[in-house]
């Protein structure tokens, strides 16, 4: 009868053996608690790309995959298994920034490092034992392997370089980094550039094979472009977070309780696109025709909310002043007055500071872009000069992100959240008309209304990458 120790070292040999044959194996062997038996979509993911990369003739594969679901983890998991097959492997590997890529191959590179030690776990040199990191060529985005003549390994993204590197496997992971990405045509097709200018003349032989992992985004995104352009030589994966029958891909990745909670505020656009695979389609106009509108503003809202105030003054000479009153209370705006005119500052200093004084503002927000930050001093001493008062803190806020991606992107939260007084598109109709006008995709020619919308929405939500300070 065979011992326990005996049973047991006959067990790693096997699953040794099985690990260096298949990569689902490998995975299984290294990171035992993500890659279970019951997770059928990991493994349906890890046999498609070993069989893509070992036996299909298509070049590129594109797997889209809602987030937390281990595509990063599994895409350098490949990188290491393709160089325990290959020490001759190329690969080269691209994120969104330069930070996640070294961290991808800091991954890659300490896990084919790592020593193994006598009765300890499976590490990568138990089972690739004769490959190894050259030594004097492992800095963290750029090594080679022992036995290899070339560098074998590269870590970049839209923002890195490379220059002077052939790969036989391209591995991109996450290049979108938010919603504002997402909705930003200039970043897409910024991302496309870099994909076929740089990344895809990188690419040596006629046996080399582009795998792109992906949380899917807009019709544009990288994964999209893939498909649209390269047709029938790319293979398609996608796994949808909650299934048709309304089950999840993998209840204890993402259960359905969890799902519901982390998506009740988001996007539904957003949802649709990274938790189902149904990409953004920017078409049309962004807002409904009319927004929410209510008679009377809840009694404790007008008792216990902030009161605040947001204005976008006019870049150009085309363009309008848009500022609006507004009640925030549990995270809902309830618009209480707005001036939206294409008058000169001489009429919107007085306009605006009278409008200031008689909805009580605590605090209003000024973007200083395009001389705002002058027009809010000068409404500041409109306050003092023609009512006395200095209750209302303007504050300069200079706005550095790409307006249009602001916008489209606060646009879901902006219909379900901002109430407006009944009667608003009577009462300011060009605000109401350049709102309702605005068009998803294509050349506007104003966004100023729109424009503050999106800024309300930054303010309650406590988002948007800006600078404030008081004037």
């Amino acid at each position: 009868m065979l011992t326990a120790d005996v049973r047991a070292i006959a067990q790693r040999r096997a699953t040794i053996h099985l690990a260096r044959r298949s990569f689902w194996e490998y995975c299984q062997a290294r990171y035992p608690q993500h890659y279970k038996d019951d997770r059928a979509y990991l493994k349906y993911m890890c046999d498609m790309m070993q069989w893509f990369y070992e036996q299909n003739d298509k070049r590129f594969l594109v797997i889209t995959i809602p987030p937390r679901h281990y595509k990063s983890l599994t895409a350098s998991n490949f990188t290491e298994w393709v160089f325990g097959q290959d020490i001759h492997a190329k690969a080269m590997t691209g994120s969104y920034n330069e930070t996640l890529s070294t961290t991808f191959a800091r991954k890659v590179r300490d896990t084919i490092a790592e020593r193994p030690l006598r009765g300890g776990p499976i590490v990568y040199r138990s089972i690739f034992p004769k490959t190894k990191v050259k030594y004097g060529q492992a800095s963290v985005s750029l090594w080679a392997l022992e036995g290899s003549p070339q560098d074998n390994y590269l870590a970049t993204s839209p923002t890195g370089t490379a220059t002077g590197f052939g790969a036989t496997l391209m591995a991109i992971d996450d290049i979108i980094k938010n919603d504002k990405e997402a909705y930003n045509d200039a970043v897409l097709e910024g991302h496309w550039q870099w994909f076929t200018n740089t990344m895809m003349q990188r690419l040596e032989g006629d046996n080399y094979k582009v795998i792109a992992i992906m949380t899917r985004w807009a019709k544009g995104d990288l994964a999209g472009r893939i498909i649209d352009a390269y047709g029938d030589e790319v293979e398609q994966i996608a796994f949808k977070a909650v299934q048709d029958d309304g089950t999840m891909l993998c209840e204890e990745v993402l259960s359905r309780e969890s799902f519901d909670l982390k998506t009740k505020e988001m996007n539904p656009d957003i949802i649709a696109a990274n938790y189902n695979q149904e990409p953004i389609d920017v078409k049309g106009k962004l807002y409904p025709d009319d927004l929410l509108e209510y008679d009377t503003i809840p009694a404790e809202a007008l008792e216990k909310g902030r009161r605040y105030n947001y204005t976008d003054t006019a870049d150009r000479g085309t363009d309008y002043l848009c500022s609006i009153d507004y009640i925030e209370w549990k995270k809902e705006a309830y618009v209480l007055d707005i001036v939206f005119t294409d008058e000169a500052m001489e009429t919107t200093e007085p306009a605006v500071a009278d409008m200031l004084f008689a909805d009580e503002i605590e605090e209003a927000t000024v973007e200083s872009n395009s001389g705002g930050r002058g027009w809010g001093r000068n409404v500041k001493r409109e306050l003092f000069d023609r009512h006395g008062s200095t209750k209302t803190v303007i504050i300069d806020k200079h706005q550095t992100a790409n307006k249009e991606a602001r916008i489209l992107s606060s646009a879901t939260w902006v219909k379900n959240h901002i109430w407006m007084p009944r009667g608003y598109k009577s009462k300011h109709s060009a605000f109401a008309k350049q709102v309702h006008s605005y068009q998803k995709k294509g050349k506007n020619a104003h966004d100023d209304g729109p424009d503050v919308l999106a800024g309300i929405y930054e303010r309650t939500t406590g988002t948007g990458d800006t600078f404030r300070m008081s004037l």
